[in-house]
């Protein structure tokens, strides 16, 4: 007897549940943060250890992942956009080899008083601005009330709480203890990988 067409029983189209995002900040929770406040070759990135598998198993279960974070070197000039965009380029290019599949990375590079030249002008990706949340529910149909978002400070986890999302601090970079915002993780984890497992376990199923 042969088996059913799989694709007999899919789901109706537009009826299934919003995908969820999985908004990962990248300096502190994703890499670890620089010495000297920034890096201009991707050979001098550190990714926090146990990171990648992270992003690995968020995308193998079905999660939507992004990337998140100001870039302040760039915005003052420290960095070059040139250089920003081929070490933005290689670090994408490093986790797709490593099975991350990566939806968007929201790099805010400008600043509407630190920043210089082209780059002294206010964002709507500029943490705490939530753009980068909703421009994901807008362009990629995410929900965010099931959505998470993991950071090691106050500045992106009360950007993703403005804009109605879950909250996972992590006790790498600075361990949520920057005070920058008053916001209280719904948990903390040791690491972006321990938060990961914990979501997944939290959420149970692998597919929204």
């Amino acid at each position: 007897m042969r088996n059913p067409d799989p694709s007999l029983f899919a789901p109706i189209p537009g009826t299934q549940a919003a995908p969820r995002g999985l908004f990962v900040d990248r300096w502190g929770t994703l890499l670890v943060r620089p010495e000297k406040g920034f890096v201009k070759t991707f050979q001098e990135l550190e990714f926090v250890e146990g990171a990648v598998d992270a992003l690995f198993r968020a995308s193998r279960a079905g999660w939507n992942v992004y990337l998140l974070g100001n870039e302040p070197a760039v915005a003052r000039g420290k960095l070059g956009d040139d250089a920003w965009t081929e070490l933005e380029t290689a670090m994408l290019a490093h986790l797709a080899e490593h099975g991350c599949r990566i939806e968007r990375n929201y790099a805010c590079l400008d600043h509407p008083t630190e920043g210089v030249g082209d780059h002294q002008q206010d964002s709507v990706y500029l943490l705490p601005n939530t753009g980068a949340f909703y421009h994901a529910a807008h362009e990629d149909g995410i929900e965010l009330g099931r959505s998470w978002v993991i950071g090691d400070s106050t500045l992106e986890l009360v950007a993703g709480w403005r804009a109605g999302l879950r909250l996972a601090g992590v006790e790498t970079g600075f361990a949520v203890e920057d005070a920058a915002f008053e916001v209280s993780p719904e948990f903390m984890a040791k690491s972006v990988t321990e938060a990961v497992i914990g979501l997944l376990s939290l959420e149970g199923a692998l597919h929204p």
